[in-house]
């Protein structure tokens, strides 16, 4: 019987030759996170890798929450250096036995599709080619390509639905825009956690990561057979933002990615909030006048502006023929479920 080892190793070439070490070590979770980073004097850097680790778990078919892995590195690469990225995805993968090479394993790669499996690329300069150790695992369309080709699976990107809405950020300034959330699913078997564990959102703090995942596994909850299917990464175009004007745009997001709703033709603008998501219903947020004005300046032809149902009876007529004038349309809801 082949036992996983609690701690594994993975080694990157950094600029100029030396060698960068990743420890990757598994414990028992207990109510812990169930990843931990560490990088000596380099906060930004441990963020980063725990986004990566994050994003690159999404495509593996199983899920398993039972355990913590903490990754480790014995120095701080520079900044701008992102070739760490590949080494530090499989030492995870290494020490929960999803990959289990045959060699020590050295690694070069980054990725701004981690999510989908896909490995854009490695920062191996063409004069540094021939001091590579011979079995380096090279990231890119030259070398690995996407992770799937690790234990012989193909691209699962093909098999990631995606699907994005923007909700108002408003803050009385310069600086109120729309912001987007990103949804991505991918079928899960066997998943051995609650919900709320399977959601993953990489770049917010640990309220923020929580108040997200509680809503969308509520929101998940009004319909039926809605949980244990999917793996779901989630990503906002801002770190930080307040209040909860933007559940509505994450749950429609959310539904749309996993085919509960239409696809609409443009954008879904959306802002609404609620506290019994598992019962679909939408309630108000605050700052009705400037979310309308604020979506109405950005609306263009195809988008949907969902508002919600008790914002109905006070929206201005020059609002919904303004509007009508730019080819969007409204809905007020009360309830989710094929708006």
């Amino acid at each position: 019987m082949n036992t996983l080892a609690d701690a594994v190793q993975t080694r990157s070439v950094l600029p100029g030759g030396a060698m960068l070490t990743v420890t990757a070590t598994r414990r028992a979770r207990g109510g812990r996170a169930d990843i931990k980073c560490g990088v000596p004097g380099a906060p930004a850097v441990a963020e980063r890798l725990l986004q990566v680790l994050r994003l690159a778990r999404h495509t593996e078919a199983s899920f398993d929450a039972r355990d913590q892995v903490v990754l480790s590195f014995d120095a701080a690469p520079a900044s701008g250096q992102r070739d760490w990225e590949l080494a530090a995805v499989l030492a995870d993968r290494m020490v929960r036995g999803v990959y289990q090479p045959l060699a020590p394993v050295v690694a070069n790669g980054w990725s701004d599709q981690w999510q989908l499996g896909r490995i854009d690329g490695n920062q191996i300069g063409q004069d540094s080619m021939t001091q590579l150790p011979a079995a380096v695992v090279l990231g890119g369309a030259d070398g690995l390509p996407h992770l799937g080709m690790l234990t012989g699976r193909p691209d699962q990107a093909h098999a990631v639905s995606t699907a994005r809405a923007w909700f108002p950020l408003h803050s009385g300034g310069i600086n109120d825009s729309l912001c987007q959330v990103e949804v991505s699913v991918y079928p899960l078997e066997g998943a051995r956690a609650e919900e709320e564990d399977t959601i993953a959102v990489p770049g917010l703090d640990i309220l923020g990561q929580s108040a997200v995942r509680s809503a969308l596994a509520a929101a998940r909850r009004f319909d039926a057979h809605g949980v244990g299917r999917w793996r779901s990464v989630v990503r906002f175009g801002a770190a930080r933002f307040q209040g909860a004007s933007w559940e509505l745009a994450a749950v429609m997001a959310d539904r749309l990615a996993r085919g509960r709703e239409f696809v609409p033709r443009g954008r879904i603008l959306a802002t609404g909030c609620s506290p019994d998501w598992q019962a679909g219903r939408v309630e108000s947020v605050d700052a009705m006048e400037p979310k309308l004005a604020l979506m109405l300046a950005q609306a263009v032809a195809g988008d949907r502006l969902l508002v919600p149902a008790a914002w109905e009876g006070r929206l201005p007529s020059a609002f919904t023929q303004a509007l009508k004038a730019k080819g969007a349309s409204l809905a007020c809801v009360a309830r989710i479920g094929m708006i």
